[in-house]
């Protein structure tokens, strides 16, 4: 290879990268130091639906670096289109912080997520990519989601003030069917 070309090669992810079900003690490095602050409350409720069974937050963390990922997945919901309890979940609240970005760490945190709904008996994986994403939507596609439908993307939450929050962001629904590895 030439020198340009290596440049343009991602460094692998260190061998202690650990991804692994989030705690309530996790859910402060989730707003990565104020950037996602305005979420609080809605990883609290999340958290809360986890403490009942009925969703799970996967985080990447390094020692000594902190968490460098994070995953939703929501076993059932009050849009059964997305997540009804039985076969279909919800993958949501997706995110690499954008120094781990292109190293694979994504689609190892999604391939944790299938294997474990897998596990629990569900067939097919939703989720929502903003129409705008177009790299969103390439690296979902890579990894075997097809659009299956548009969805108006609005959904509110209340910020860590208080305050009610109304997102419009127009997205593309997509889904896999998940199938056993041999």
């Amino acid at each position: 290879m030439t020198t340009s070309a290596l440049s343009h090669i991602e460094p692998a992810l260190p061998d202690d990268l650990v991804i692994r079900r989030a705690t309530r003690q996790d859910l402060p490095a989730l707003e990565w130091e104020g950037e996602y602050a305005h979420f609080r409350n809605l990883y609290a409720d999340t958290y809360q639906v986890v403490e009942k069974g009925h969703a799970v937050m996967w985080l990447a963390e390094i020692p000594l670096v902190g968490v460098v990922g994070q995953v939703f997945v929501s076993y059932q919901g009050g849009r059964p289109e997305l997540a009804d309890g039985c076969t279909r979940a919800y993958v949501y609240g997706f995110r690499v912080r954008p120094e781990y970005r292109n190293r694979g760490l994504g689609k190892r945190m999604m391939e944790v997520a299938e294997e474990d709904l897998l596990g629990r008996g569900f067939s097919i994986v939703t989720l929502n990519v903003a129409r705008l994403n177009d790299g969103a939507q390439r690296f979902y596609a890579r990894l075997g989601y097809r659009i299956v439908a548009a969805d108006t993307g609005q959904w509110s939450y209340l910020d860590h003030n208080g305050k009610r929050q109304d997102v419009n962001e127009p997205a593309w629904r997509m889904e896999k069917v998940l199938l056993r590895r041999s």
